[in-house]
């Protein structure tokens, strides 16, 4: 596995043989089973896989949040070895943000809900970045988690919008036993806090349940939503929604396809988690 941190380099190991086709998995690091089931994905598909590790900070729209971003280079190293990913990229701010830096690709209407009215400017750093990264590997298979539903949509929306060369893919979510979805920010968790994390998945359960028995009001399914997170005494909404899994434009009725999806603060740490309907 090589390791580089210069655009120059990934270039050159990427055209030695323009013949290989090449997966990428874009992360910024401490990697869990839900990157390395991306990962895994991407070697079964491709005659190369690549991943980048950048804590991207132009998605950041609190510096705290930045700043306590979990990071342990090393260890991700070490799990991509035995992954055997052949290449890995570890940019800089300075190398992605170069001084006078000043172009960035955005992606209209569908950023400006759920996530993105949440955390203004998200989406722009998100679209920015991995351009970037698709600009640098030129991969044929891009890897993205479910988790981030939203991020899929906006990205897909932007390969098809300015006709990148490269698939998207998408993993299902990784989840604990008890059906927490993984997240690199699950270790911020106090114990107290990550039993109470369960009511994100449980929240989705129940309304999906309800979905399956015939309920399609969306108000409804968003209250039951509300309700089971509520039942924990440390969690704190951000939103819940019922949303279009295209245009996210939120749904008075489930007629066929939907997103459930919400963003909860547990004990200060905000966790997303959604679920495709049906």
């Amino acid at each position: 596995m090589k390791v580089f941190t210069q655009i120059s380099e990934i270039r050159a190991e990427r055209w030695q043989n323009a013949s290989l086709s090449w997966g990428l998995v874009p992360t910024m690091g401490y990697l869990h089973q839900g990157h390395l089931s991306l990962v895994q994905q991407a070697r079964a598909e491709n005659d190369r896989v690549g991943v980048s590790i950048f804590v991207n900070p132009t998605q950041f729209n609190d510096a705290k949040d930045l700043e306590g971003y979990p990071r342990n280079l090393e260890r991700d190293l070490e799990l991509l070895e035995i992954e055997g990913v052949d290449l890995v990229w570890t940019p800089t701010s300075e190398i992605v943000y170069p001084p006078l830096f000043q172009t960035y690709v955005e992606v209209e209407q569908i950023t400006r809900l759920l996530e993105g009215a949440a955390r203004p400017g998200h989406f722009r750093g998100v679209t920015t970045v991995v351009s970037k990264l698709f600009n640098v590997f030129q991969p044929h298979r891009a890897y993205f988690g479910q988790k981030d539903a939203q991020q899929v949509v906006v990205i897909k929306r932007m390969v098809e919008d300015l006709n990148f060369n490269t698939d998207i893919v998408v993993g299902a979510i990784q989840r604990e036993a008890d059906g927490l979805a993984l997240s690199s920010r699950n270790v911020k968790l106090s114990p107290e806090a990550r039993q109470q994390a369960t009511c994100l998945y449980r929240a989705l359960t129940q309304a999906q349940a309800a979905y399956e028995q015939g309920e399609r009001d969306a108000d409804k399914l968003r209250r039951m939503m509300l309700d089971v997170i509520g039942q924990a005494s440390l969690a704190q909404e951000d939103y819940v929604s019922i949303a279009h899994p295209e245009t996210l434009a939120e749904l008075d009725t489930v007629e066929d396809r939907a997103l459930f999806s919400m963003a909860v603060f547990v004990d200060g740490v905000r966790l997303i988690d959604n679920m495709l309907i049906p």
